[in-house]
């Protein structure tokens, strides 16, 4: 056949024993009884490969009308050289079940984990299924917070599907994705297990955690910090020092007011706070008084700083400051604690609060993280508190009648114990 311009300079076609065709569109496919053939790359698509259909030598032929489906003609003037015409493609064809109109899935290809789903994947049961669950997981990361039980299921039923994907195509890397999957939702279920401080079983109560597993570790250094840094020996100041090392943590300084330092240490708050000032462990600005920070009010605080935690200073913690709120606040809900309060309990009963509830596992049981909830060691409970191990016996007793401990006992040299359900929050999910 024979590619030339009419009169009109219209491009056309000399089709065998057919004459002259009518003039051609631009981005239109020959009809055929399989469908509408679409050019991948229109003339004045912006495609580097497209050219003007009424260009002159070595312009693009087109299709012939009569001859081999999906031949392509390129005649250029006498002379010119022949250039290619990009492949055609078929129109794709709606999928089997449709999409509404409007959907979000209308218009494109059915996708999960970088996959297409196939139009005439069987049963269509499991094509739907992984249409709706690559439209679920994309619907996830949408939202503005994380829900990892629901991202948990999310992962079995990928599982589920691409398992069954594996078993219709026989394709081993279907298989690999469905065991990623299953252990994805191992992992995830992990996570929220120690969010909540649940056992992966789900047994036992839900309860809302105040602390992460990560946080009940940095929690755990910051007390053990105190218990073997603290400058002065009295349980008073070894309080104070827990609080305000939680204020100042991250930067060297912090925040207080005369409501919290009255909260922690009560009538000694003035005493204590000049004596870590005498020994160099606390700074106070210049023109504060120990008996200033006391009258100072939530919307003017006093920022206190402590030169051992200023980051020129080797640095004992590694967190941030979500972090830091989160234990400053938590050890501030163990000292504030009504109950402890009504009870009138000293600085060292509420610095055995702490330390139990830092050193509990998720059911309550006092224990360290190595000893499967066997108590805790007397000696060390005693050096943190600043008693005598004979003496925390007798706290340990004000923390039952508190209803901070359900039971408490130190036969062996251990503090053996169980936290109260309403301290259930505060553990520290060993």
């Amino acid at each position: 056949m024979n590619a030339g311009t009419g009169d009109g300079g219209e491009l056309f076609v000399d089709g065998i024993g057919r004459g002259r065709t009518e003039r051609v569109k631009t981005g239109r496919g020959a009809e055929t009884d399989g469908g509408t053939t679409m050019f991948s790359h229109a003339p004045g698509s912006g495609s580097p490969s497209a050219a003007p259909a009424s260009a002159g030598p070595g312009a693009v032929g087109a299709v012939g009308a009569v001859g081999a489906v999906g031949a392509v003609g390129a005649v250029g003037a006498v002379g010119a050289k022949a250039a290619s015409v990009p492949r055609a493609r078929p129109t794709p064809r709606p999928r089997p079940g449709g999409v509404p109109a409007g959907s979000p899935s209308a218009g494109r290809w059915a996708k999960i984990a970088q996959r297409i789903v196939p139009d005439d994947l069987q049963p269509d049961v499991l094509r739907l299924e992984l249409t709706e669950l690559g439209d679920a997981f994309r619907a996830y990361q949408q939202r503005p917070e994380p829900d990892l039980a629901v991202l948990a299921e999310l992962h079995d039923r990928k599982a589920r599907a691409f398992a069954a994907w594996a078993a219709v195509t026989d394709d081993e890397s279907l298989r690999e994705e469905a065991d990623r999957a299953a252990a994805a939702a191992r992992t995830t279920r992990e996570m929220n297990a120690n969010r909540l401080g649940v056992p992966l079983d789900g047994s036992g109560p839900v309860v809302e955690r105040l602390l992460t597993r990560g946080q009940a570790v940095h929690a755990r250094s910051v007390l053990e910090h105190v218990r073997v840094g603290s400058p002065l020996p009295e349980a008073g100041a070894r309080l104070a020092v827990l609080m305000l090392t939680l204020r100042a943590a991250r930067a060297g300084v912090g925040n207080v007011t005369g409501q919290d330092l009255s909260g922690w240490l009560q009538a000694d708050a003035e005493r204590v706070l000049q004596e870590l000032v005498d020994v160099g462990w606390l700074r106070l600005p210049e023109d504060v008084s120990a008996d200033d920070a006391l009258t100072s009010r939530p919307e003017e605080p006093t920022q206190v700083t402590v030169p051992s935690l200023l980051p020129a200073e080797p640095r004992p913690f590694f967190f941030g400051k979500v972090t830091r709120a989160r234990l400053s606040g938590w050890a501030q809900r163990v000292v504030g604690d009504r109950k402890l309060r009504k009870k009138k309990a000293g600085a060292a009963t509420r610095l055995l609060a702490v330390y139990t509830a830092a050193h509990s596992h998720p059911d309550g049981r006092l224990g360290g993280a190595g000893e499967d909830g066997d108590g805790l060691p007397l000696d060390t409970v005693a050096s943190f508190c600043a008693l005598r191990p004979d003496d925390v016996a007798e706290h340990a007793g004000l923390l039952v009648t508190a209803d901070w401990l359900t039971e408490a006992d130190t036969a062996g040299g251990r503090l053996r114990g169980r936290l109260a359900e309403r301290v259930l929050p505060l553990s520290g999910l060993l």
